[in-house]
């Protein structure tokens, strides 16, 4: 799992899941007129809050994180993890409301006998509802909202970068770099080289075999870069199925350019194209 592919909507989901839990330690119900010295139950102390509201909120949050940092997330049900889990989120937030609502006796009861000890939602309640529906908000927006999309952890620059093979600039295997030795580039006492008279022809004489034609210097160098979001990686051959899903928060080595698209290269050594590369980073 790589936390650096994680948002800013997921840092809001857990800092929800971190709150509820919280909530969940605090009271239930508050009663008017009760001596300090009897402990009012938390929410711990109802199975159906507990299971509802509590567990509920946890999981989705959890399912959420995960599914984000994972480079594929697993479907269930035919629903990706992450949107398994914001179902879980909502139906957390669904339960948390209909609790306030009906606490014991009705909000009428609680509003007619006030001050004779009606139960009323308690802090933990309260909190636990503002949580679920901040978790549940979160969930559902990131994915729409730009702000939500952007990475949690910033990401760190490179030291030094270096070029493809881990060459110096105009060194072997260096885009646009002149290779010694190659064909066209015969070395002194190697006969039967491009330059070297042949048997049967005259000295001083051209050789007659076609010569390679030289390709030209592009103005491209790898670079490093870091996508804003989540961006399948496709493979060189056209193949429509991703290859791997570069993250946020990580660098790239950016080998080629084909159009608009980039061959990038992972930390793994795996290579592919990138075909949207809007509002990438450069290293």
């Amino acid at each position: 799992m790589n936390i650096r592919s994680l948002t800013r909507g997921d840092g809001v989901v857990l800092g929800a899941a971190v709150l509820l839990f919280i909530a969940s330690f605090l009271d239930l119900y508050s009663f008017d007129n009760v001596p300090d010295s009897v402990d009012l139950p938390m929410l711990w102390g109802s199975g159906p809050v507990v299971f509802s509201v509590v567990l509920a909120g946890v999981i989705g949050a959890a399912l959420v994180v995960v599914a984000r940092g994972l480079p594929q997330a697993p479907k269930v049900a035919g629903l990706d993890l992450g949107q398994f889990g914001a179902a879980f989120t909502v139906f957390a937030a669904w339960s948390a409301l209909g609790n306030i609502v009906d606490a014991p006796g009705g909000l009428d009861n609680i509003g007619e006998n006030a001050g004779e000890g009606a139960p009323s939602p308690g802090i933990g309640l309260i909190l636990a509802l503002v949580a679920t529906l901040l978790m549940a908000a979160a969930a559902i927006a990131t994915p729409l909202v730009p702000a939500l999309k952007g990475a949690l952890l910033p990401a760190p620059r490179p030291a030094a970068p270096q070029p493809y093979g881990a060459q110096p600039p105009g060194g072997y295997g260096y885009p646009g770099a002149q290779q010694p030795g190659g064909y066209g580039h015969p070395q002194p006492g190697q006969p039967g080289q491009p330059g070297q008279p042949q048997p049967g022809q005259p000295f001083g004489g051209q050789p007659q075999q076609a010569q390679a034609p030289q390709a030209p210097a592009g103005d491209f160098s790898p670079f490093w870069f870091a996508v804003p979001v989540p961006r399948p990686l496709f493979a060189e051959d056209g193949s429509p199925t991703p290859i791997a899903e570069l993250a946020p928060g990580t660098w790239y080595l950016a080998v080629e350019q084909r159009g608009p698209a980039l061959v990038a290269q992972t930390q793994d050594g795996r290579r592919g194209v990138l075909q949207d590369t809007s509002g990438i980073q450069r290293g």
